[in-house]
């Protein structure tokens, strides 16, 4: 089955999952109206009729009706649940058949977390990293905020070439489990937990001191055992004074001192456990995993050590369903306070639960995270089966691929091309004419060296590379924020990124892999003749850093000239201009420098003559 057969016959098991649910929670519905009016009705009537000899039998028949009316209730509420399931699997089938085909109006945007900074990064804006048409909008949204963060770090902060090892494995069998992934992406989708809500609950966690002063551990002890025996006392008529009232005083008086404090942890934990149970589902299918691979194998231990990771969850739900006892039965809350201290004995539980089981839900968080961030990562193994696993080799010093095409662009139209980038001391440099590719395949290269040093499949038939630090210059823009014209813009990318060489260059010998850089048109804002001395003197810097790469250029002139002359591989794209005057593009990577250009042909194109 093919990955587009496959959503195709999900969405069509979606689709009559939602329907058959529909007419099941109508029914429910019906039903659950005609319980409770049958059982107010019969109540009423045993109510109205009452001494005759059928109103008991009115009362009874009609609180069956009650009982069936709950009854019913509880099972209209699977039933919604498992509609709302249908209704996100099918969402979800629809949203891979448009990543497949690369609609980009159908998939959703996804908008980039605080804490990443785009801005100054070296390369994210200019791969379209994010953005409409983006690597990030074509994975997709993942099923937590912390797998979105940990997918986010392995794009933008590429590792050790290890750990993209270790996650190529996993990802290879997470890929082969599509209904496990679907079901992790289903509770993802149903989950609505903000970054605050989370991180108010693990700031508790974070925080050791009680709530409430030491001596109320044993306050809460002493204070409604006295109550009790006391008033036992009094009832039995062995002592004459109401002294039970003492501690009962003294119970409130503590209740107004130091429930504030209770309450406020109350605040954060229901908060937490809200999220936590939200997650539940999630971390109860990662724990019951079989897997093999040992990142997959690492991290469900970590879920599970101890005490797992589900039973953890269940308990501080309890315990945040008892701390609603002042909201869920106002009325009855402050008798069952004043005799028993409840609200504190609730605390010192949750505490006790914190110290025990707390302490590690970070750490079910993070590796619930990464898993999510991975089984992103598996959806490009398992609809992209064609695509390579990259080989990533410490000791290699050339990146080259075969087949090697644009994974934004749909496979029906997307052009392949062999590459090959190094060793240190040559660079690939590529002439065209407008329009004929030279930029799709920069974006082509880089975009595949970040999927692999993710641990993802790259869009190529085989692809080989170092570990590289990613440098690119293809989409300078001007800043008036900051006062820079395009010109000042593009110069200052450019000594980032030769600074980054010569930095890589100096501690060649204590680091692994090369630095990448890809340079789109250099310097193109100024004249030709000051273009040309900067490009040989860019060229020259990270020729001499040991930097492997590519450069466009229109300037033909270039290749001819040192440094480019002896270190430059020259490759370039041409178009075709047929007999009726049109002009189309092939976009065949050919070697050698261009033989032709365009830019006045274009302009005919148009409707503009050139004089």
């Amino acid at each position: 089955m093919t990955p587009l057969e496959w959503y195709a016959a999900r969405a069509t098991h979606w689709t009559a999952e939602r329907d058959a649910r529909t007419r099941a929670a109508t029914i429910y519905s019906r039903l659950r109206l005609l319980t409770f009016g049958a059982g107010l009705a019969l109540v009423g009537w045993g109510w109205h009729t009452a001494g005759s000899p059928a109103s008991g039998t009115f009362v009874l028949v009609g609180a069956a009706c009650f009982v069936g009316f709950v009854v019913l209730a509880r099972q209209h509420a699977r039933v919604l649940d498992h509609l709302d399931r249908a209704t996100a699997g099918r969402r979800l089938s629809a949203v891979g058949t448009a990543r497949l085909a690369r609609d980009w109006a159908t998939l959703p945007d996804i908008a980039p977390l605080p804490g990443f900074d785009l801005e100054t990064h070296p390369y994210a804006r200019d791969l379209d990293i994010f953005g409409h048409a983006s690597l990030t909008k074509w994975l997709g949204r993942t099923s937590t905020i912390d797998g979105a963060r940990t997918l986010w770090q392995w794009l933008l902060e590429p590792g050790d070439p290890a750990d993209a090892i270790a996650r190529q494995t996993a990802v290879g069998e997470l890929a082969a489990g599509r209904e496990w992934r679907e079901a992790l992406a289903i509770e993802g989708a149903l989950t609505t937990v903000s970054s605050a809500e989370l991180s108010r609950f693990l700031d508790w966690i974070a925080v050791r001191p009680s709530a409430v002063p030491a001596f109320m551990k044993a306050a809460v002890l002493v204070l409604p055992i006295s109550v009790v025996l006391l008033l036992g006392l009094f009832l039995a008529g062995l002592v004459d004074g109401a002294w039970w009232l003492l501690p009962l005083v003294v119970n409130v008086v503590l209740s107004f001192a130091f429930s504030p404090g209770a309450y406020r942890t109350f605040d954060r934990v229901s908060l937490g456990e809200r999220a936590l149970t939200r997650y539940g589902a999630m971390l109860e299918l990662v724990c019951g995993a079989p897997w093999t691979s040992p990142l997959l194998v690492r991290l469900r231990d970590a879920m599970s050590a101890g005490e797992p990771a589900p039973a953890g969850v269940r308990k501080v739900a309890a315990l945040a369903a008892w701390s609603e006892l002042r909201t869920g039965a106002a009325l009855l809350h402050f008798p069952i306070q004043a005799f028993t201290l409840w609200d504190f004995h609730v605390l010192f539980a949750m505490e006790r639960w914190r110290r025990r089981s707390g302490v590690r839900v970070p750490g079910w968080i993070d590796a619930l995270g990464t898993i999510d961030a991975l089984s992103t990562l598996a959806i490009v193994r398992a609809d992209e089966p064609d695509w390579a696993i990259p080989r990533i080799d410490a000791a290699a010093d050339t990146m080259a691929g075969t087949a090697v095409g644009h994974p934004l662009i749909a496979a029906d139209r997307r052009v392949t091309n062999d590459v090959s980038l190094g060793p240190p001391g040559r660079l690939l440099l590529i002439t065209g004419s407008n329009m004929s590719g030279k930029s799709t395949l920069l974006r082509a290269i880089g975009l595949n060296a970040v999927l692999a040093q993710a641990g993802a499949p790259v869009c190529a038939a085989a692809f080989s590379m170092p570990p590289v630090e990613l440098q690119t210059s293809i989409r300078v823009q001007d800043s008036l924020e900051l006062g820079l014209s395009y010109f000042m813009a593009a110069l200052a990318r450019l000594k980032q990124i030769v600074d980054a060489a010569s930095r890589h260059g100096s501690r060649r010998e204590a680091v692994r892999g090369s630095l990448l850089y890809l340079l789109d048109e250099v310097l193109q804002g100024t004249n030709s003749v000051e273009r040309a001395v900067a490009v040989r003197a860019v060229a020259s810097h990270l020729l001499d850093a040991a930097a492997i790469g590519a450069m466009t250029t229109h300037d033909l002139a270039l290749a001819g000239d040192e440094p480019l002359k002896s270190c430059a591989d020259l490759v370039h794209f041409t178009e075709q201009v047929h007999a009726d005057g049109t002009m189309t593009f092939d976009y065949r990577l050919r070697q050698g420098i261009a033989t032709s250009t365009n830019a006045l042909r274009l302009m005919q194109a148009i409707g503009i003559q050139p004089r």
